[in-house]
């Protein structure tokens, strides 16, 4: 009997041969991103016909068959950005082709997409998801949590299928590859950070610049904590407590923090040394207040972003989709200010329904109605 969990070179090895020899893939990962820090792939589950598998890369595997048995196929998901995400970062896996099912129910206009919601209205099956917050890093797993990863992946070809078929059916089909082959591309091009914004967290705008000094302090000393306790940064301090000590430190200095119970006695000393040595940061030295300085937009840029708001609320009434899946209200914005990389970033099913071939982006609200 097959185990439901592999753990050694042999039984990957089986498994990535039967993947070889499959005509179709089923793929979900877990991750222990509420638990660790930072996060890993703590879990792949597959599904082939006739077999659901979980492969376990905390069993110290050389999981490149798997990958190589992964290229030969286009692989299924649903909600594939994170899983993308995890196994490009991670393990520096990046597949030729997906089909994610999220995307597709999103599509055909159906108002909630989660995998159970889906599943429910298009197969009438009902998951359990009890351990969907579960340590996934943690061994052994339980029963249950084995359970819980092989539903992700049991029922992603007969969904596959269901939502060809209609994709096909009001030709869809091609609007979906192209933002399928946008998920792979943007897996395998993270941003970079930004060293003066990623700790600008929720309220850094409300700090003057006492504040902002004391917070990027603060920030720098919960993400070292974070690395030597393998702990999440928001399970140590929470962003907006990290706002809130740096606003009372400002106004009236370390005394006046208000440091929460719960931290121990070394993390106290952490915080209220970051704190010294952000009130000590010299004037000349401290972080400013980001402003950001857009250019007002002319009669014509505003009259243009309307047209193009209503081409693409017609056009998806028509559709019956969601209208923020083919622009966001910032992106029509965007579009009438002539902004080049937001237009290259439409894939080429959005710029038909906006109309933008036959009028060009940015174009006046004048011109493009006379067309």
């Amino acid at each position: 009997m097959l185990s439901a969990v592999i753990q050694s070179a042999e039984e990957l090895r089986g498994l990535a041969e039967r993947i070889h020899a499959a005509p179709w893939v089923g793929v979900d990962t877990e991750a222990d991103s509420l638990h660790a820090y930072p996060e890993k792939l703590c879990l792949v589950q597959i599904s082939i016909p006739g077999e659901e598998v979980l492969v376990d890369p905390l069993a110290d595997l050389h999981l490149e068959p798997l990958w190589e048995a992964f290229d030969r196929h286009e692989l299924i998901f649903h909600a594939a950005d994170y899983d993308l995400h995890l196994l490009f970062t991670g393990h520096h896996f990046q597949p030729t082709s997906i089909f994610d099912t999220m995307w597709a129910a999103r599509l055909l206009g159906e108002p909630k997409f989660g995998l159970n919601d889906v599943l429910q209205k298009l197969l009438g099956v009902a998951l359990e998801k009890g351990a969907q917050k579960a340590d996934w890093g943690k061994r052994p797993l339980t029963s249950r949590m084995i359970e819980y990863a092989l539903n992700d992946v049991r029922y992603l070809r007969p969904l596959q299928e269901k939502l060809t078929e209609r994709l096909r059916e009001l030709g869809r089909l091609e609007w979906h590859q192209q933002i399928c082959q946008r998920l792979i591309a943007d897996a395998a091009t993270p941003a970079k950070p930004d060293p003066d914004g990623v700790w600008r967290i929720k309220g850094h705008d409300a700090l003057d610049d006492t504040g902002l000094a004391v917070l990027r302090e603060l920030w720098h000393w919960r993400e070292r904590d974070a690395l030597r306790t393998g702990r999440p940064p928001f399970f140590i301090l929470k962003h907006e407590t990290l706002s809130e000590m740096a606003a009372q430190a400002s106004a009236a200095g370390v005394r006046a923090v208000r440091l929460p119970p719960y931290l121990t006695s070394k993390r106290r000393a952490g915080v209220l040394d970051a704190i010294k040595a952000g009130l000590d940061v010299p004037a000349d030295q401290r972080p400013q207040p980001v402003r950001v300085r857009m250019r007002r937009m002319t009669r014509a840029e505003l009259d243009y972003a309307e047209v193009l708001r209503e081409r693409r609320d017609a056009r998806a009434k028509e559709l019956e989709i969601d209208p923020t899946i083919v622009a966001a209200r910032a992106t029509l914005f965007a579009l009438a200010r002539k902004d080049q990389d937001e237009l290259a970033r439409l894939l080429p099913w959005q710029r038909e329904i906006l109309r933008l071939d036959g009028d060009g982006a940015g174009k006046s609200a004048k011109a493009a109605e006379r067309e």
